[in-house]
């Protein structure tokens, strides 16, 4: 499965965004599907996860509220709506897929394949 993040950006604190994933190369319906982050630092963080079928959420807890993660199998989607959004949320945004069990979704280790990120910067 080929992956591309989109609709990063610039945005003032407490604004939103919404992030969109295109999936290619095959069906994400078997797929559960999350969302990371890295910082400038390097640094990367489980940022949510839903399950194939969409009836699942998992969340890292500073985005809990705020952060909402839903998918499209239909058109092999994956969105990431993102709201009240902190200086602390920049970074570049990458969608993932895992072939792991729900239970591990939250380990960046079940993810060996990251596609293109998206950048979101908040800053006023």
């Amino acid at each position: 499965v080929q992956l591309q993040a989109s609709g990063g950006g610039l945005v003032q604190p407490g604004g939103s965004l919404r992030l969109s994933c295109a999936a290619s190369g095959r069906t994400i319906s078997y797929y559960h599907m999350g969302w990371f982050r890295q910082f400038s630092e390097q640094r990367e963080e489980f940022v949510g996860a839903i399950s194939r079928n969409g009836d699942s959420t998992r969340y890292l807890e500073s985005v809990k509220g705020r952060f909402t993660i839903s998918r499209d199998n239909a058109k092999n989607m994956v969105y990431l709506q993102m709201n009240s959004l902190q200086p602390e949320d920049t970074a570049v945004y990458y969608c993932v897929v895992t072939q792991s069990i729900w239970a591990r979704v939250d380990l960046r280790r079940e993810y060996p394949y990251w596609g293109q990120g998206t950048q979101v910067t908040v800053s006023s």
